[in-house]
């Protein structure tokens, strides 16, 4: 495996910890600051709402600059993002604190595309492996991620700021990462030559069940992740119980990793997905047995597994549904698909949780569990015709 996915494996690393880091502190801050309980996630929904923002842009400059330029870029504007929440923490400013996370979630949405770059470094026979290499970086994040969590909060007077100055030395190292980089250049990737149009290629049943897939998993597994702060906390559990229990659904969500491209690559991209809709509905059916410490636990490492069955096939399975000229504008499609869907979720996550309670808003999510198997069937019937295989 070449040296450049493992420093991208790190770069992941980086980018998923200081998420943890924003998904633990953010739902708390906003609780603090927002006019009303309803609007306390809002500022994880702002920072999806960045990301989703990112996603085409990021893309296409790619395409033109290079994947080095673009993650130089996304990292800069995640510093910007940084320094306007810590000013906002410092002047108690709930809509300033809003943009800034907005800012950090459009540098996140570039740091997005770190599993696409690693596609392109790696020899195509190791694609899924790279993928997986590289989305293995969360491991460490699992651990790095909540102890910057626990160990920052009180850093400073004001509650909250050492975690983001934290937050701006994980961007600082990323850049330092990113430097070492050999990327090829994007003439090398992107190609010229005979584009489909954009909707020709989203209408491919594999390109569906890609999407369905990595929409559904992230969706659902972000909605409950989301949530799970402000229902343990409305629960009677102490901060570090929530530290600790996202920290153990980040370790479930990147751990099979390292695992998953092989498991792939012997049983199919269909047997993964359909074993992480199973894996996420169980996750859902925990939630109404058990409020304890130990049920979040065990819901949140089940959602985590099914995470990771249904976004990294999915990942894989976009890849042969595009032409070298057409990459730019799939993974477009594809990211600003996903992510418009993770945005949604997480504005949806305090107003749900809040009307709902914990173990009613699990059973909201056991539907859609079943949307990525009914798109399984559906690709299994479509005409050939319509998912032609990708060659050139």
């Amino acid at each position: 495996m070449p040296l450049t996915v493992t420093l991208l494996s790190l770069c992941q690393a980086l980018l998923i910890s200081g998420n943890i880091l924003l998904i633990a502190v953010s739902p708390l801050i906003g609780a603090a600051l927002a006019p009303s309980p309803t609007w306390a996630t809002a500022p994880v929904a702002t920072q999806w709402l960045g990301l989703m923002c990112a996603t085409i842009p990021a893309s296409l400059l790619m395409a033109k600059l290079g994947r080095k330029r673009g993650f130089v870029l996304g990292n800069l504007i995640g510093l910007g993002g940084v320094a306007v929440a810590a000013q906002a923490l410092v002047s108690e400013h709930f809509l300033l604190f809003m943009l800034g996370t907005w800012l950090i979630g459009i540098g996140i949405g570039f740091g997005q595309l770190y599993r696409f770059a690693a596609v392109e470094a790696a020899p195509a026979a190791l694609r899924d492996r790279a993928i997986g290499l590289v989305m293995g970086g969360g491991v460490l994040a699992a651990f790095f991620g909540p102890w910057l969590a626990r160990t920052s909060r009180e850093l400073a007077d004001t509650p909250f700021l050492g975690s983001f100055l934290g937050l701006g030395v994980l961007y600082l190292l990323a850049l330092a990462l990113i430097a070492l980089l050999r990327l090829p250049p994007p003439a090398a990737t992107h190609g010229e030559g005979p584009a489909r149009p954009l909707g020709t290629i989203l209408r491919q049943p594999t390109f569906v069940v890609a999407v369905t897939a990595a929409l559904i998993g992230y969706g659902v597994m972000n909605l409950a992740m989301t949530a799970t702060p402000l229902a343990m906390a409305g629960a009677g559990h102490h901060f570090d119980h929530v530290a600790t229990t996202i920290q153990w659904h980040v370790v479930a969500m990147f751990l099979p990793s390292f695992v998953t491209g092989r498991l792939t690559a012997r049983f199919g991209a269909a047997r993964m997905i359909l074993a992480g809709c199973l894996l996420l509905a169980a996750s859902a059916l925990v939630a109404q047995l058990e409020m304890g410490v130990m049920g979040f636990h065990l819901g949140l490492i089940l959602l985590g597994l099914g995470w990771n069955f249904t976004f990294l096939p999915a990942t894989g399975l976009l890849t042969e549904t595009y032409r070298p000229a057409e990459k730019a504008r799939t993974q477009a499609a594809n990211e600003f698909l996903v992510f418009s869907t993770v945005t949604l979720t997480a504005l949806l996550a305090g107003p749900l949780v809040s009307a709902l309670g914990w173990a009613a808003l699990n059973t909201w999510l056991l539907p859609l569990c079943l949307l990525p198997m009914a798109a399984l069937a559906w690709q299994r019937l479509a005409k050939p015709a319509l998912d032609p295989h990708i060659s050139d």
